[in-house]
């Protein structure tokens, strides 16, 4: 019903807007306006829109059904306003702002963020990395569910079974994941609204969430949701965020705890961490090595080197700026620390070390174990 604007063209170009940590494929000959309001035909991967409040009508591709190849345009929502204060509540719909999927928040986090780039001046040649202390600020992530129909269109860019758990038998080593699943920042939510009763596609998404049209966003939390929150907690919560950039390449890192176990007779501790890296500048780059520093409150100090992360060394550049993973460290004391570097190669063969922020393994005072199994 709103006077939007649209697309029209049967011989697609494509075009791009640039805007900070904003990229959009277009396709059209040219773009007609209504009342400053306009209909978007987008390409995956879509990291995002254009900022504005008035509203847009997202429209993604799929593929058609005479051939493979084939792809058309579906209106799936229409733009609401970024939210600069207050959080978004349970049930919103939202695009990702750099990786580009579809989701629906669960829950806010409120995170401890240690943002270096902010805090700390310049050190004295010869200083110590991480000798400053750093204050921390309150920042909202939200629990958030990944569409299904968009993973493997970020499935090179972002890992869609980042959320792991130590699983509840003999093996201290194995571990499940919820696929699907993620932290997503306050400011990387862009919200919007559809008139579907089921906007995305997963799994959990009718068990967590029912349809209420009387509700803005209409979707309320079932009581499936908040039982699963409540037994997971300790194990979901995300409590502290590290950030450093250095030479236009910031480094984001979330550790989690995840629960001890024992093995041979002794306690072995285990956390999670995510890591993204963003490529803030117009340089094309590429990641090719990692160096971790590992201490543990035992007394040990291990370093590890190695190509790549999780088998990947990713290219980062304007259009793609950003990849993010998760990982896993164990240790036989309650808790560490952990620093690092990671080896960056430019277009022309020339290498920088980026920091990684340095970043506390703690683990939780009231140690529960780890939920059984994925179970409501």
């Amino acid at each position: 019903a709103s006077p939007c604007a649209f697309l029209c063209g049967h011989s697609p170009i494509t075009c791009s807007f640039s805007l900070p940590r904003v990229h959009l494929a277009i396709y059209s000959n040219h773009l007609k306006k209504a009342n400053g309001c306009s209909r978007i035909l987008a390409s995956p991967p879509l990291t995002t829109l254009l900022m504005k409040t008035c509203p847009m009508v997202i429209e993604l591709p799929v593929f058609g059904r005479s051939r493979p190849e084939e792809k058309v345009l579906e209106a799936v929502g229409v733009f609401e306003a970024v939210k600069q204060h207050g959080k978004y509540e349970t049930g919103q719909l939202f695009l990702h702002s750099v990786f580009g999927y579809r989701g629906i928040v669960l829950f806010p986090w409120h995170a401890r963020l240690y943002d270096r780039d902010v805090t700390l001046k310049p050190e004295p040649p010869g200083g110590a990395h991480g000798s400053k202390e750093v204050k921390g600020k309150t920042h909202t992530y939200y629990q958030v569910l990944i569409d299904t129909r968009d993973c493997p269109h970020i499935s090179q860019r972002s890992q869609t079974e980042a959320v792991t758990f130590l699983a509840n038998h003999d093996d201290s080593r194995a571990l499940y994941a919820i696929p699907g699943l993620d932290y997503v920042s306050h400011e990387d939510i862009l919200p919007y609204n559809s008139t579907e009763q089921v906007p995305i596609q997963h799994e959990l998404f009718e068990r967590f969430l029912l349809f209420n049209p009387a509700k803005a966003p209409p979707f309320t939390a079932r009581d499936t949701l908040k039982a699963w929150q409540e037994k997971n907690h300790p194990w979901l919560e995300l409590s502290d965020v590290h950030r450093e950039t250095t030479e236009n390449i910031r480094v984001t890192v979330i550790p989690f705890y995840m629960g001890m176990r024992e093995a041979q007779n002794s306690h072995v501790y285990w956390w999670r961490y995510c890591i993204r890296l963003e490529n803030m500048g117009s340089e094309v780059v590429q990641l090719r090595e990692r160096h971790w520093r590992i201490f543990s409150l035992s007394g040990t100090l291990e370093t590890v080197r190695g190509r790549g992360v999780v088998g990947r060394e990713p290219v980062l550049s304007k259009e793609q700026p950003a990849f993010q993973y998760s990982s896993h460290v164990s240790l036989q004391a309650p808790s560490g620390h952990m620093w690092g570097t990671f080896r960056i190669e430019r277009t022309d063969g020339s290498h920088f070390d980026v920091r990684i922020p340095p970043f506390s393994l703690e683990s939780n005072k009231d140690d529960k174990a780890p939920p059984a199994g994925y179970t409501f």
